[in-house]
């Protein structure tokens, strides 16, 4: 950890990321003090370097970039932990990845309850969009099938969800 302390809040909060990438980021700072681009490309594969830095601070991890030489002489970005007593989860940060310790903490506080709407959410919902969604694909032939139905939709004078809707009731008998 190149003799920095941390409390044991932070590094709970780092043992709390179990997604990948933000992972990776996490446990090379703190055995390395920082991780550059140059390492996140060549070492561990991501194309796209800062997207994995910005993984880390959309866990709530304060991180911040600074520049440094890379291997080959030009300047590189750098990321290394921020402020550790400055932790925060954001709304202009982007996505706000919650671990599911602090999932767990928030419902046992304040209940599975949208803090925007304050209705009830299930716990284990089957859509972001709280509503049961299902979709059919068409490829290769289907597709010719689909042109059919884009014809009797026309003929029905329906649009085409509203067209295959009908056909299924009519097939299943509803």
């Amino acid at each position: 950890m190149l003799g920095k302390k941390y409390s044991k809040e932070f590094l709970a909060l780092c043992q709390s990321v179990t997604a990948k990438r933000p992972r990776t980021v996490i446990t090379h700072i703190l055995e390395h003090g920082q991780i550059t681009t140059e390492e996140l490309k060549n070492l561990y594969g991501y194309n796209h370097p800062p997207r994995a830095a910005r993984d880390v601070k959309e866990h709530g991890i304060p991180i911040e970039r600074v520049t440094v030489t890379g291997g080959d002489g030009r300047k590189i970005a750098a990321y290394r932990f921020g402020d550790p007593t400055n932790l925060k989860v954001r709304c202009f940060d982007g996505r706000t990845g919650l671990s599911k310790q602090i999932k767990e903490a928030l419902i046992a506080k304040y209940g599975c309850r949208c803090c925007i709407y304050l209705e009830e959410m299930p716990e284990n919902h089957s859509h972001i969009a709280m509503q049961q969604l299902r979709r059919v694909d068409l490829q290769g032939a289907e597709t010719k099938q689909y042109e059919q139905l884009k014809v009797d939709a026309a003929a029905a004078g329906l649009e085409i969800p509203d067209f295959v809707k009908a056909v299924l009731r009519k097939a299943l008998g509803g």
